[in-house]
């Protein structure tokens, strides 16, 4: 059971696959638009149920509660050799080294 105030995941599906604009490339119309946020619930809920969340710039939302305290799972990706010098080497070569 989650409380109310903590900070949750939400998911919900917008567009069902096919209901999307005809001008959107066929890929795309094959699978739904989604939506997931996160934000601090309104209610107490339990995982997989349908909730409201506010959002950090003040929204409110609706959808199926899927994570609590979720996490940032991004990166940059690992970094590319070459260019991990490049900042050191432009400076050298604008100092006229």
């Amino acid at each position: 059971m989650a409380k109310k105030g903590s900070w949750v995941e939400i998911h919900r599906v917008i567009l069902k696959a096919g209901e999307r604009a005809p001008q959107v490339p066929e890929e795309t119309q094959a699978v739904p638009l989604e939506l997931k946020a996160r934000g601090f619930l309104l209610s107490d809920a339990l995982l997989n149920e349908q909730v409201e969340i506010r959002t950090l710039s003040g929204r409110v939302l609706s959808g199926r509660f899927i994570k609590q305290n979720p996490g940032y799972s991004h990166s940059f990706g690992r970094p590319i050799a070459s260019l991990i010098t490049i900042g050191t080497e432009l400076k050298a070569l604008l100092k006229g080294g």
